[in-house]
Formats: C-alpha cells, sequence, structure tokens
C-alpha cells in the first residue's frame, strides 16, 4: 500500500514522484476509495478534472467540516492536500468504492447513476469497467435502480461469482 506523501518538504515532487512509483510497480491492481457528501474521490473535490494526476488540492469548506472529527479542533483541520487524481485512480485495473450512511446517499447516487460531471467527481467512476459499489442500505436510499442492482447482484453468472 502507497499514498502521497503529504507531509513532504516539497509537496509537488512528492505527486510526481508518488505517480513514477506506481509505473515503476506496473500500476495499481486494486483501488480502494471512499466518497464524500459532495461527491469527491481521493480529495477530487467538485470541478476537479478528468485528467487530473496526483497534485496538491485545497479542501472545501464542507469536506474540511465532514473531517473534523479527525482532529483536535476545526482549526486543525488541513487547508489543503496531496491527493491522487482522477486520471490516477481510473489507471488502476480495478475499482471499489465503499459507503455508508445516509449522508452519503445523494453522492452515491450521482456516481453510480447521474450525469459524467466534474461537480460529482465520483461520477469519473462510470468510465472504469471493472468498479464494485459497496454501500449499505442507509447509503442506497436514492439510487431509483436499487431493486434491479439487488437482482443483478443475486442472478449473476457464474463467472462473477468469487
Amino acid at each position: 500500500m502507497r499514498v502521497p506523501d503529504g507531509r513532504a518538504a516539497d509537496l509537488e515532487a512528492a505527486a510526481a514522484d508518488h505517480d513514477r512509483a506506481i509505473a515503476a510497480a506496473g500500476g495499481v491492481d486494486l483501488q480502494i476509495l471512499g466518497i464524500g457528501t459532495n461527491g469527491h474521490i481521493g480529495f477530487n473535490e467538485p470541478t476537479s478534472s478528468f485528467a487530473s494526476r496526483t497534485r496538491i488540492k485545497t479542501l472545501a469548506p464542507r469536506t474540511r467540516t465532514d473531517n473534523a472529527r479527525f482532529f483536535a479542533s476545526p482549526e486543525e483541520v488541513p487547508t489543503h492536500c496531496l491527493t491522487q487524481g482522477l486520471a490516477t485512480i481510473l489507471e488502476a485495473r480495478e475499482l471499489l468504492l465503499v459507503a455508508q450512511g445516509e449522508r452519503k446517499a445523494d453522492a452515491v447516487a450521482a456516481a453510480v447513476e447521474g450525469p459524467l460531471t466534474s461537480m460529482w467527481p465520483a461520477s469519473a467512476l462510470q468510465l472504469h469497467r471493472r468498479v464494485s459499489v459497496v454501500v449499505d442500505e442507509a447509503a442506497a436510499t436514492r439510487l431509483r435502480l436499487a431493486d434491479y442492482y439487488r437482482f443483478t447482484h443475486e442472478h449473476k453468472p457464474r463467472w462473477q461469482r468469487p
């Protein structure tokens, strides 16, 4: 497992090093992703380019608020981060998106069923050929085709079963 070095003295160099390390390793087999309430994946905030590579990104106020629980005080939540870009993420051979809770329902629905748009960065996952989305019932509440997804899961062909 490797993540970009967000504590490096030269963040631009650390971003480039991260992408080089991925290439040197032969790529990423499985990229595990969460999703923000605003539809970000890997801290690619709304309006992130689908062609973006690992880079420094300014966090949206909503993302900072949502992540404040990991810090002693809201003032300690970073304003910037080092993140894999959407193009970097989409190069992985397989993607797994995991989400839980009703707070993520709009973002999950936009990612899975919405239009392809930079306003919901996770919608870029629709461009990938091997994506698995694992959500609890609460995160699935806004999916219009939830019954169909359950049906397809129950009726997978033998070659798709574990």
